[in-house]
């Protein structure tokens, strides 16, 4: 049974606490991401996104549209049949730029946001009531 619930994570609101990314030592993330990871088992999630930061898909992506390479949005969707899709956008209003189709997930939430600000060389994954 998990402990994640969309209404939680609004009390989540920034701090100075981070935690390193075991696999990618460019990705640090927040409290607020720590909590979805632990409480919605979803510790996958993470390592999708920080995989993708530095792919060559993300570079060419970087390349296409820079800002990309300071602040971009990422979007765990589930549907009713348990299979998802991971998005990355660089704003609301336009096309992913990355899109990972997941066959079956067990995370609680229908969706999830987690937003990724790069900055002294490091990228910091956070929810949005972080920002």
């Amino acid at each position: 049974m998990s402990n994640l619930f969309l209404h939680d994570l609004s009390h989540f609101t920034g701090d100075l606490t981070r935690y390193q990314h075991p696999l990618n030592a460019n990705v640090i993330y927040t409290p607020g991401v720590r909590h979805v990871a632990r409480e919605g088992d979803a510790y996958w999630l993470l390592d999708a996104i920080a995989f993708q930061l530095g792919s060559p898909e993300f570079k060419q992506a970087v390349a296409a549209g820079p800002r990309i390479g300071d602040l971009h949005f990422w979007k765990l969707c589930v549907r009713t049949d348990r299979s998802a899709q991971l998005i990355a956008r660089a704003d609301s209003d336009v096309a992913p730029f990355l899109c990972e189709e997941i066959r079956f997930t067990d995370f609680p939430l229908d969706v999830i946001d987690i937003w990724a600000g790069f900055s002294g060389g490091l990228w910091t994954l956070y929810l949005p009531s972080e920002h």
